[in-house]
């Protein structure tokens, strides 16, 4: 009977192709587990072995058990599936080391051909680099690493403006917001506030990335931390504690929004409480803009669309998308499209033809909506409400913590860990290829830099025709979830361990 159970545990998820992938990998742990509990149960209770045989083995067991708990911790979740990662108590990462100690400021090194990324996700904050010119064949051109260090733990990706990279990071007990040269990799400044986020899957540290806009860093710390920092010196303009002072409880895996910043305005989502679910803030002096909503926040970050014709911010929440007058908060469309329970890590995709693609991991799959003004005048009156209409839903692309982009009429991302492309018009998947983990994909021109949740990075083709990959790079050597930056040919890369800068080669005019 045992060996039937286990059997079954470890069958049926793959013969489940859409089986959602953090289902499948607990129902084969909890099997193997079930299935040594009941083994052991038969060889100490059942077996018709020798009694002193089984009580031995029996005491060696919870000896074992006992001195597990004393040499062993938990070191996050082994991937993104949430599964534990065990590791001797002993050993730590290199980066666990880092001191915050300010260095001493120097001007960075000028950087040719830098292109500026001042945030999240892209220059534009949708996932697409152009005008890159890579080159695709990197065993004839192979990509220069400029520099490799430790770094503190942490999911944020890196920001670049000015031939600085700035990201945030954990070191010790301080979160830090961090200064680096692109170039050299040399730390320029360090602005700490004394904060810890800790969650066991998720591990330590800030999970956002800092916003770079006109000579100012923002940046919003797991623990609800918003500062504004000058970006030469790193010294703080403003700061405000958003979760103490709205009264919110934190997200389970800590705040994660990267602040969008727009005219006079900086914006962020919340916490676990419900509402507010979106805040703004004065960019130069931190006063309180608006605040609006009452659905509890997620992982995604607000970003700035025209829809209708009109000017939005849309958030992406934990039940709903809601869009709001960027001048005032005032809600102009909400709508439901799934359960609060799971999380929401990936960025609304704005399409042509006034429509917004949804995707979330977990099972959830994906949605096509098509955003409208209400016409109906008691309904809209002079405050142009938005009404959305679902044009499809599929669960052929269940993004994790990363987005989907588009290109011409596909939509490229990673579903469940393999990457994927689907048609805008209906949602059909025309291709699946490719294991990734819970990786993260940029689109740059035609091509894709798929950053590998084991620390590969490969370059593929993004066409509809199948999966083709180009090149493949080992960047990282360990868990990876942070977005991979492209600043122009500069590729900045880094996970909760070490960050690394490579100068990938171009192909000539």
């Amino acid at each position: 009977m045992t060996a039937l159970i286990v059997t079954a545990g470890l069958v049926v998820p793959s013969l489940r192709s859409e089986m959602e992938r953090n289902l499948a990998a607990w129902l084969r742990a909890v099997t193997l587990l079930l299935g040594g509990f009941l083994l052991i149960v038969w060889f100490v209770f059942l077996s018709r072995l020798d009694v002193k045989a089984r009580v031995l083995t029996a005491i060696v067991l919870v000896i074992l058990g006992v001195e597990a708990r004393e040499l062993v911790r938990v070191d996050g979740a082994a991937d993104g599936r949430g599964l534990p990662k065990f590791a001797w108590k002993w050993k730590r990462a290199p980066a666990a080391t880092l001191t915050s100690k300010v260095p001493i400021l120097f001007p960075p090194a000028p950087v040719a051909d830098a292109v500026e990324v001042p945030g999240f996700f892209g220059p534009k904050r949708d996932g697409i680099v152009t005008g890159a010119r890579l080159a695709t064949d990197w065993a004839a051109q192979r990509p220069t690493q400029l520099w490799r260090q430790p770094i503190g733990a942490g999911w944020s990706a890196f920001a670049v403006v000015g031939g600085r990279a700035f990201t945030q990071e954990q070191r010790g007990e301080d979160e830090a917001v961090s200064c680096y040269d692109v170039r050299t990799g040399q730390l320029v400044w360090l602005h700490t506030d004394a904060a810890r986020f800790f969650q066991w899957q998720g591990g330590a540290g800030p999970r956002a990335t800092p916003t770079v806009d006109r000579g100012r860093v923002f940046t919003y710390g797991a623990t609800g931390i918003l500062n504004c920092l000058d970006a030469t010196t790193g010294r703080a303009v403003w700061t405000r504690n958003l979760l103490t002072e709205y009264k919110l409880e934190n997200l389970t895996w800590g705040t994660s929004s990267s602040p969008l910043v727009y005219d006079d305005a900086v914006v962020v989502t919340g916490g676990l409480t419900a509402g507010p679910t979106v805040l703004a803030f004065h960019r130069d002096t931190g006063a309180p803009l608006w605040q609006a909503g009452t659905d509890q926040a997620t992982y995604a970050s607000p970003i700035l669309a025209t829809l209708a014709g009109r000017r939005v911010v849309l958030s992406n929440n934990a039940a709903t998308l809601t869009a709001h007058d960027p001048a005032t908060g005032a809600i102009v469309l909400t709508y439901a499209w799934s359960e609060a329970k799971w999380p929401k890590a990936s960025q609304p995709v704005v399409l042509p033809g006034d429509r917004v693609f949804l995707s979330a991991g977990y099972g959830i799959g994906c949605v096509m909506l098509k955003v409208d003004a209400m016409t109906d005048s008691k309904l809209a009156g002079a405050d142009g409400r938005l009404t959305a209409t679902q044009l499809w839903k599929t669960n052929r692309m269940k993004t994790q913590f990363s987005s989907a982009t588009l290109r011409g009429e596909y939509l490229y991302g990673l579903d469940d860990g393999l990457l994927a492309c689907v048609t805008v018009a209906d949602g059909q998947r025309v291709w699946k290829d490719g294991r990734f983990g819970s990786g993260q994909s940029l689109l740059v021109d035609d091509l894709l830099i798929i950053q590998s949740e084991p620390g590969d990075v490969v370059l593929a083709e993004a066409k509809p025709d199948g999966y083709r990959e180009l090149a493949r790079l080992p960047a990282l050597s360990s868990k990876t979830w942070n977005h991979p930056t492209l600043a122009g040919r500069y590729l900045l890369l880094r996970n909760d361990r070490e960050a690394v800068c490579y100068e990938l080669p171009q192909r000539a005019e």
